[in-house]
């Protein structure tokens, strides 16, 4: 049997709801995530916030690499102030995950950035973000469909070729696009739906939906693929 690789997929760290006699803190990920990177043939693994130093041995232990999606990026990471729509700073997460990114980049680690994972993506090289985007959650708890379509010739465009309906929840989104970044896939409003680096800096994808809300295991199954 071929070897399965070990795709690393971050967390949130927040008080949890009551379960059984206990009420902690937890290290929390809807199952969503893992269960698509099983389905793609990948190995996963939670990684909880911890100091952005140890975020390179973290990397070095794995063949890939997954920023969730969650709350929004404090604007000071990108030199903007808070608009009044964004929501309250994940100051532990926005710092362990940026670390994760770089130390990807350095090792050159498949990546993949889902929804604020995208974002993220995009400031940490230099990009900026809208606070606030309408059409794109329309109903508070509850996932949208829309369509998203591909740039010919990008790495998106020769995973997923056609233009496809997608699982959506944001109300961010990117702005001004980071250092080498390119724009692979757009909704119909000209809003971003995926970014990436050029095939010269390794495996590097983001996405804005939601694939772990779907059925379309492509791009997972891209991610497992440059991981093996």
């Amino acid at each position: 049997m071929a070897r399965r690789p070990l795709i690393g997929v971050s967390t949130y760290l927040e008080p949890a709801v009551r379960w059984g006699v206990w009420e902690l803190e937890a290290a929390l990920l809807p199952a969503g995530y893992p269960r698509l990177v099983q389905r793609a043939g990948g190995l996963a693994a939670m990684l909880p916030p911890d100091g952005p130093e140890h975020a390179a041995a973290t990397v070095a232990r794995l063949d890939g690499l997954v920023i969730a999606g969650g709350p929004d990026v404090e604007p000071v990471r990108y030199g903007a102030e808070p608009d009044p729509r964004t929501g309250p700073p994940a100051r532990a997460r926005d710092a362990w995950e940026l670390a994760l990114i770089e130390a990807a980049f350095a090792a050159r680690v498949p990546l993949l950035g889902i929804c604020r994972g995208m974002q993220l993506l995009n400031v940490a090289t230099g990009g900026t973000l809208v606070q606030h985007l309408d059409g794109h959650a329309e109903v508070v708890g509850a996932f949208g469909l829309h369509p998203v379509k591909p740039v010919p010739g990008t790495l998106y465009a020769g995973i997923v070729p056609e233009e496809t309906a997608v699982p959506t929840y944001h109300h961010q989104a990117v702005d001004r696009l980071g250092t080498d970044l390119v724009a692979s896939a757009h909704a119909a409003d000209g809003t971003v739906e995926a970014i990436e680096l050029p095939a010269s800096a390794g495996w590097v994808l983001g996405v804005q939906w939601h694939p772990e809300m779907g059925e379309d295991l492509r791009v997972l199954r891209a991610l497992v693929a440059a991981a093996s």
